[in-house]
């Protein structure tokens, strides 16, 4: 292996470098086999480059979370306008999702497999990023109960567990198109839409479904 030659570039710049490095690497061979000197080769860097900057492996790897639980988040939020109908707006913000991860993939294994499975302090950053989204859609599908019913009740005792449900079914299936050949981003989009806003739909109009009566 040759020596690795650096150039004079703005910090941010070669920093930039180093996450895509790291995010690739984390992303397909995981915070385990990983190593600083794979990433400091694909990023045209010195390792003790990488070390200066980013201080260690751990927080290399809570600074690709990070920033890729931000970038996520944006992405969702970005493609939802507020001023269309509630059901476009989260058809734009499945959609947005399902783009967004299917065009990041490496950065989509980092936050749904790589930080789940190696403890603190990554569970934690992950799940922040989750709960913004969750919160996100929580928001979203309280205003359209709002409006069905004008009944300000409903939506605590049932958007929660709605906005729960949906972005978990998101996780899943992203994880699912990413893996599976020539599926597009707008047919898991589809997907989720047709399982998530029947139920919704019929719950919007006061269709609600109850279980049966307990046995005796």
């Amino acid at each position: 292996m040759g020596a690795v030659k650096t150039k004079r570039m703005p910090r941010a710049v070669r920093e930039r470098q180093m996450l895509d490095a790291a995010v690739r690497i984390f992303g397909q061979r995981g915070y385990t086999a990983a190593s600083m000197d794979e990433i400091a080769e694909l990023a045209g860097v010195s390792k003790p480059l990488v070390y200066l900057y980013l201080n260690s492996k751990e927080d290399l790897f809570t600074a690709c979370i990070r920033r890729e639980a931000a970038a996520l988040t944006a992405a969702v939020r970005a493609g939802v306008r507020q001023d269309l109908p509630v059901e476009r707006q989260l058809w734009e913000g499945l959609r947005a999702f399902f783009a967004h991860t299917a065009e990041h993939p490496d950065g989509w294994s980092v936050l749904y497999l790589q930080a789940r499975r190696h403890g603190e302090p990554f569970v934690s950053e992950a799940a922040a990023m989750r709960a913004e989204i969750v919160a996100f859609v929580t928001r979203l599908v309280a205003v359209a109960a709002r409006e069905a019913h004008r009944d300000p009740g409903l939506p605590e005792r049932e958007v929660a567990g709605l906005a729960e449900a949906l972005v978990g079914a998101a996780e899943s299936l992203a994880a699912w198109a990413n893996s599976t050949p020539q599926v597009t981003a707008q047919q898991a989009a589809s997907t989720l839409m047709n399982f998530a806003w029947s139920g919704l739909g019929n719950l919007m109009g006061g269709k609600v479904w109850a279980p049966p009566p307990e046995r005796e």
